[in-house]
C-alpha cells in the first residue's frame, strides 16, 4: 500500500498535468486556426469523472468560444450538417467557422447535462459559463436577428438552460437559488418567464397532467425568485443592450412583464398541485403574486377552489379573497356563508389561527352587516369556546365583546330575561350551515356565563366582562392574536405572587389544640 505523501504528489502532479494541457491546447486554439482539432480535447474534459477536471475545463470553454463569439469567428445562421461541410463551394473561412460553431453547439449540450451533475461546484460553473455565452451570444448573435419582436436575445439558450433546472427527477432548489442572481437583469427575467411557461406546458401534458411533485417544486422555487420592478423608470438594467428600436422591445416594457408573470403563474395554477404546495403558495399569493399581476382578478378561480378544499388551506386563502374584495371589487356569493362554516375547533389548532382571526375581524368590521350574521358569528364563537385551549379563549371572548359593540342590535344574546331560566332549551343549530337558518338570535350566550367558572383565572375574568355594560371602545387584540401556551405559562410563572395572610396554632401534640375538635370537647388528664 503506498503512503498517503506518495499519493498526494501523485494527486498534485495529475492536476498540474490537465491544467498545463488544458490551458496550452487553449491557448494554440485562439493563437492559430492551424491547432482547432485541439478544441476536442478540451471538450472532452467537460465529461471528465473527476470534479476539478470538468470546473477547470469549463472555465476553459467559456473562455475559447466567447472570445471566438466576440471575433466573428463562429458561423452565423442556420447552422448545416457537420457532414455536409465537405460538399458545396466553401471556402476555408466559412468551413472553418461551421466547424467551430458544431463544436460549439457540443460544448453548449454538455455543460446542459452538467447542471444535473451530483457536485453543486460543476452545476455552479456550468451555469454560471451558459449565462456568459447567453451575454456573448447577445451582443453578436449566432441566427438570423428577428427584429419584430424579440432582437438579438439568444432566447433559444435561456430556453433550454430553464428546461434544465426545471428537472423532473432531482431537487434544483440550491442552483435555482444561485440562478436568481441573473434574473435580476430584466431581459433575462422576461424570457425566463416565457420559458417556463413553454416547459411547464410541455411536461405537464407529456405526463398527462399528473401530478410530478419534483418537476412542480422546481418550477414553484423559480416562479417564487422572479420579482417584478414596480415602475417602468425602474427597468434600465439589461444583460443585452439594444442599439436602436429600443421602445419597441417587450423584454424592456413593465406592462409585458407583468403579462408574461401572469400568464407563467396562471398555467402553472392550471394543473393540479402537490397537497403541500397549496399552502406555500397561499401564504405568499396575496403579498408576492396578486401586486405583480396585470389582472389579479384572473386568480379568481384558484382562490375559488382553494377555498372550498377546506382546513387550512381554505384559512390561506382568504388572504387573497380579502385583497380582491377589497381592492378590485370582486363579488363573491355566499362569502360570508363559506367563512361561517370554516369556525370549528380546528381553527384554534393550526399554525394560521392568527391570520384567520385578524381578517375575520376585518371582514365582519362592517356596520352594514345584517344582525342575523353577526349573531349566527358570536354565537358559533360561543359554542366552540366550551372545547376551546385558554390561548384561543384569551382571543375568542374579547372578539366575541367586539362584534357585540359593533352590532348593539346582538346585545339581546346577553340580556336576553329567559336565558337563566331555561339555560338547556337552546334554539340555536350549530349543524346548520346557513347563518340565516341556525336561530342565532332567538339564543343567548350562556356559554360565556359558564366560562366564568373557568380553571384558568384569566379566561374567567375575561368572561365576566358580560356581567357589566360594555364599554364602546373596543378592545385591541392584535397583542393576543399570537399568544401561545408556553408565553401564558410563562407570563403566570412571572407573575407578582401574592401572599394570602393565614391564622392558625402550630400543634405541639396529637389533639392538645386548643382549636381542634376534639380539644374543645375533650380534655385529657
Amino acid at each position: 500500500m503506498a503512503p498517503s505523501g506518495d499519493s498526494n504528489v501523485k494527486e498534485h502532479n495529475n492536476q498540474v498535468s490537465y491544467k498545463k494541457t488544458i490551458n496550452t491546447k487553449t491557448d494554440l486554439i485562439l493563437k492559430n486556426r492551424k491547432h482547432a482539432n485541439d478544441v476536442f480535447d478540451v471538450i472532452e474534459y467537460l465529461q471528465s469523472e473527476k470534479e476539478k477536471e470538468i470546473i477547470f475545463a469549463t472555465h476553459a470553454c467559456s473562455k475559447i468560444f466567447c472570445e471566438l463569439i466576440e471575433r466573428g469567428d463562429l458561423y452565423v445562421g442556420e447552422l448545416p450538417k457537420e457532414e455536409d461541410l465537405a460538399q458545396g463551394d466553401r471556402s476555408a473561412e466559412e468551413k472553418y467557422h461551421m466547424f467551430m460553431r458544431h463544436r460549439y453547439n457540443s460544448c453548449v449540450e454538455l455543460m446542459l447535462e452538467n447542471i444535473s451533475h451530483e457536485s453543486f461546484q460543476v452545476k455552479e460553473t456550468s451555469l454560471c459559463a451558459v449565462m456568459k455565452f447567453v451575454e456573448a451570444e447577445g451582443k453578436h448573435p449566432l441566427q438570423n436577428l428577428d427584429w419584430s419582436e424579440h432582437y438579438n436575445f439568444p432566447r433559444e439558450l435561456i430556453q433550454a438552460l430553464v428546461e434544465h433546472l426545471l428537472s423532473e427527477k432531482e431537487d434544483m432548489s440550491l442552483l435555482i437559488s444561485r440562478f436568481q442572481e441573473f434574473m435580476e437583469k430584466d431581459d433575462v427575467r422576461y424570457y425566463v418567464m416565457s420559458s417556463v411557461r413553454y416547459s411547464t406546458a410541455t411536461v405537464m401534458e407529456r405526463n398527462k397532467k399528473a401530478v410530478i411533485p419534483v418537476f412542480q417544486n422546481n418550477v414553484f422555487n423559480l416562479l417564487t425568485t422572479i420579482n417584478i420592478p414596480n415602475q417602468a423608470s425602474e427597468m434600465t438594467n439589461f444583460l443585452v443592450h439594444q442599439q436602436s428600436k429600443h421602445d419597441d422591445w417587450k423584454a424592456a416594457k413593465l406592462k409585458e412583464h407583468k403579462r408574461a408573470f401572469e400568464q407563467m403563474w396562471l398555467l402553472f395554477l392550471k394543473y393540479k398541485l402537490p397537497g403541500s404546495m397549496y399552502k406555500k403558495i397561499l401564504v405568499i399569493l396575496h403579498e408576492s403574486i396578486l401586486p405583480q399581476m396585470s389582472d389579479p382578478k384572473l386568480m379568481m378561480d384558484f382562490l375559488s377552489a382553494a377555498y372550498d378544499i377546506g382546513g387550512a388551506i381554505s384559512l390561506l386563502a382568504l388572504n387573497g379573497l380579502f385583497v380582491l374584495i377589497h381592492e378590485h371589487n370582486l363579488d363573491y356569493p355566499d362569502f360570508y356563508k363559506k367563512l361561517y362554516n370554516l369556525l370549528d375547533p380546528s381553527i384554534f389548532h393550526v399554525k394560521y389561527r392568527a391570520r384567520f382571526f385578524h381578517l375575520a375581524n376585518i371582514f365582519l368590521s362592517s356596520t352594514h352587516l345584517p344582525v342575523y350574521l353577526v349573531a349566527a358569528f358570536v354565537k358559533r364563537l360561543a359554542r366552540l369556546s366550551l372545547t376551546a385551549p385558554p390561548t384561543a379563549l384569551l382571543i375568542l371572548l374579547p372578539f366575541i365583546c367586539n362584534l357585540i359593540r359593533r352590532h348593539p342590535s346582538c346585545r339581546v344574546l346577553i340580556h336576553r330575561p329567559s336565558a337563566a331560566d331555561e339555560p338547556c332549551d337552546d334554539p340555536y343549530v350549530m349543524e346548520e350551515e346557513d347563518p340565516a337558518q341556525c336561530h342565532a338570535l332567538e339564543s343567548s350566550l350562556w356559554e360565556i356565563k359558564t366560562l366564568q367558572n373557568h380553571y384558568h383565572p384569566d379566561v374567567s375574568k375575561a368572561a365576566m366582562m358580560i356581567n357589566e355594560p360594555l364599554p364602546a371602545q373596543e378592545e385591541d387584540i392584535s397583542e393576543l392574536l399570537e399568544l401561545s401556551t408556553f408565553e401564558l405559562m410563562e407570563r403566570e410563572l412571572k407573575g407578582e405572587k401574592k401572599t394570602v395572610p393565614l391564622e392558625f396554632d402550630m400543634a405541639t401534640d396529637l389533639l392538645k389544640s386548643s382549636r381542634e375538635v376534639l380539644g374543645v370537647h375533650f380534655t385529657l388528664e
